[in-house]
């Protein structure tokens, strides 16, 4: 009798321990899913994001590069030529612009005139083309957080498929 007491009380200390231990490996997953719709939010609520905000979630949801500061992001989309040399972190993003980065990251090819100028309005004209912009909206028009969700979860669906 003394011996199953003895496992009784090893296998509830175990198990103690590995509950503690598994709660500790959650942890991070948790605080990371807390940040991540904390960012949603924070872009929900953006009726004009800036190109460090937009560089750092396009980024990110495109699997290209995870960074915690958009300016790095901003940074990293710039040093690649994924945005227009006029831009600049903390100014408002414009839709042709984040249709540039938009096709960067996420390794989309454009027709013959993307191709030959790699400009912001032919990104912008390509993204339109392929349905992922809908509607007459100006290709100069600031970028709200819930147009960058939109327009990035449009893109993500189709490369689903």
């Amino acid at each position: 009798m003394k011996i199953f007491l003895s496992l009784g009380k090893r296998h509830k200390a175990l198990s103690v321990i590995l509950c503690f231990f598994g709660t500790l490996c959650a942890w991070p997953a948790s605080v990371a899913a807390q940040g991540a719709a904390m960012e949603i939010e924070s872009l929900l609520a953006s009726d004009a994001i800036t190109y460090a905000q937009a560089s750092r979630f396009v980024l990110d949801a495109a699997d290209v590069a995870a960074f915690d500061d958009p300016e790095v992001a901003f940074r990293f989309a710039m040093e690649r030529n994924w945005l227009p040399r006029s831009a600049s972190s903390n100014a408002p993003a414009r839709l042709d612009s984040i249709s540039l980065l938009l096709m960067r990251s996420f390794g989309l090819r454009g027709g013959v005139l993307f191709t030959l100028t790699e400009s912001a309005h032919f990104a912008y004209r390509e993204m339109e083309h392929m349905g992922f912009i809908h509607g007459r909206i100006s290709p100069r028009q600031r970028v709200s957080g819930d147009t960058l969700l939109y327009v990035t979860g449009r893109v993500l669906a189709q490369l689903e498929n």
